[in-house]
């Protein structure tokens, strides 16, 4: 059974870190893209950051460049998102999701089709 299990959440005050975890079982994360994906409240939900499977080649929206990193540990069936410098407009419920599409330039929409975890919501605040 595939499961995605997102961790690392919670509270952190303007400019502060946070490295949120997406721990995937029931396949062969190696094969396979992994997208993080964020919905603030009353907003859409927003493609942030994803990473290929096989070459490991990233894409990031503009507003986190050079603050987001995303990684994956493939031993470890566990993708991460390190975020750094965090902004009040970061605050959402960060979803990953697996098998989206994924290039250098752009990653997929959101799609209920696709295996996702259940969430882990961020709060960035003073």
């Amino acid at each position: 059974q595939v499961k995605l299990a997102e961790s690392g959440g919670g509270w952190v005050q303007p400019g502060g870190s946070l490295t949120l975890s997406c721990a995937a079982s029931g396949f062969t994360l190696y094969y396979y893209n992994i997208g993080w994906f964020r919905q603030a409240p009353g907003k859409g939900r927003e493609g942030v950051s994803c990473i290929r499977g096989g070459d490991y080649g990233s894409y990031y929206i503009d507003s986190v460049k050079g603050r987001f990193i995303i990684s994956r540990d493939n031993a470890k069936s566990t993708v991460y998102l390190q975020m750094n410098d965090l902004k009040p407009e970061d605050t959402a419920v960060y979803y990953c999701v697996s098998d989206v599409s994924c290039t250098d330039q752009w990653m997929g929409a959101w799609s209920d089709d696709r295996h996702r975890g259940q969430g882990t919501q961020v709060t960035v605040s003073s």
